[in-house]
């Protein structure tokens, strides 16, 4: 049978003829034993062909497996099924008296597809969500089963994995008590004059949000646990009415604000779990740099918004604290995250891109592995210390590129087969 699968945006159609939904881990380890080449699709909330399985290849969903979420109370972990989303998980941790210790914008993706990218929710001492997994189970290219844990050699290199290692089957992550957030926004913050390290440490996560049609932020939304002070924000006005941070589009998709407290689960996404994400008629990229160039590079997106602003539906500005994942854009510092969410138009997008990376190049920007970038593969490799010994890895575990498609040769380096 002849399927049409696209991700979430519908930006890419794959080339596979039909996307796999295996039930069962024995089911699974025999469609990869018997595959020449694999990529999991996940939730499908990337924009460029990390997923890509090529004609001959197989494509697979792990949304069909069993959807473990399991808590270990007394040692505050848990253990996720690769096809579990992080809506799932967290209502369950929550149930626990437990939580995690972030969350992206979106709780509809899946855990395993935002660790393998190395998404992230913000906060100056937040870590991406990889930060949190302690242990990774994969199927190798054999079908065999394999467990890395958090302080083998190898470890920093198997969770934001690009899917180049293996098919992720489950993840075991960090838990802490649960906590209840409040969410307050603010508005017109300006440019000018911006203390950003001040501003970003106001609370335990924070984002700023521009369309850049002028220099200086529409929104920004602070969340605060509500262990924790919440010190004044002298800086921009409070929003008198929830919002949304694309203007015009309607504030009931997201989370409560105006300062009602309420589950972390509930709060630190920006969007309720509740309600389907939009159409997907968008595009997204993402630039990851050292903290420090705060202010610098976006003083240099100023000199451009007049190219940005007209294909721009929104710009997010977060932090995200230093990790160790070999592949993690935030690897080795901590990090300022530029993220833009486009008008749905690659031909008119494609150029505005190239600018943005012109101007933010001198900053050592890395671009989010699951987005629109045209960063050129070398230049991505210079930006990666410890590309060497991920390749390696990757040709320890699969070593006739089972798992490797075009996305990961080109920006990796990584050929087909050992030599």
């Amino acid at each position: 049978m002849t399927e049409t699968v696209t991700n979430w945006a519908g930006n890419i159609t794959y080339a596979a003829k039909e996307l796999h939904r295996p039930r069962s881990l024995d089911a699974l380890r025999s469609l990869v034993a018997d595959s020449a080449h694999v990529r999991v699709l996940g939730s499908g909330h990337s924009f460029n062909e990390i997923a890509e399985p090529g004609t001959e290849g197989v494509l697979l969903s792990l949304a069909a497996l069993p959807a473990e979420v399991d808590v270990d109370t007394a040692a505050r972990t848990v253990r996720v099924g690769g096809g579990v989303r992080y809506a799932e998980l967290a209502r369950v941790a929550h149930q626990h008296g437990l939580a995690l210790h972030n969350m992206a914008s979106l709780p509809h993706i899946s855990v395993a597809g935002s660790v393998a990218t190395g998404t992230h929710g913000s906060g100056v001492a937040n870590g991406s969500l990889a930060s949190a997994v302690r242990e990774v189970e994969l199927v190798t290219a054999d079908g065999s089963t394999l467990r890395i844990a958090r302080g083998e050699g190898r470890f920093d290199g198997a969770v934001t994995a690009l899917g180049a290692l293996g098919v992720v089957t489950a993840l075991t992550l960090d838990l802490e008590p649960a906590f209840a957030v409040e969410q307050h926004v603010f508005t017109e913050l300006a440019l000018d004059g911006l203390d950003f390290e001040a501003v970003s440490a106001t609370a335990y996560s924070v984002s700023l949000f521009t369309d850049w049609r002028a220099p200086g932020f529409r929104q920004v939304w602070l969340k605060r646990r509500t262990d924790q002070p919440l010190p004044g924000f002298p800086w921009a006005a409070p929003a008198t009415e929830a919002m949304h941070p694309v203007p015009g589009m309607p504030a009931v998709n997201c989370t409560p604000q105006l300062g009602v407290p309420g589950p972390w689960h509930e709060r630190l996404p920006h969007f309720r779990a509740e309600f389907t994400p939009s159409s997907g008629a968008e595009l997204q990229s993402e630039y990851l740099l050292p903290r420090p160039y705060a202010l610098d590079a976006l003083g240099a997106l100023d000199t451009v918004r007049t190219t940005v602003a007209p294909v721009l539906q929104t710009c997010e500005v977060r932090t995200v604290a230093a990790d160790t994942q070999w592949l993690s854009p935030a690897y080795g510092r901590d990090t300022v995250a530029l993220h833009f969410t486009w008008v749905q138009d690659t031909a008119a997008v494609l150029p505005v891109v190239g600018r943005v990376e012109e101007v933010l190049d001198a900053f050592g920007a890395r671009p989010h592995w699951g987005k629109v970038f045209t960063v050129p593969a070398d230049v991505l490799r210079e930006r990666y210390p410890r590309l060497g010994e991920f390749a390696a890895l990757a040709a320890e575990l699969d070593p006739a590129g089972k798992f490797r498609n075009g996305f990961v040769r080109d920006a990796l380096g990584l050929t087909d087969r050992t030599s």
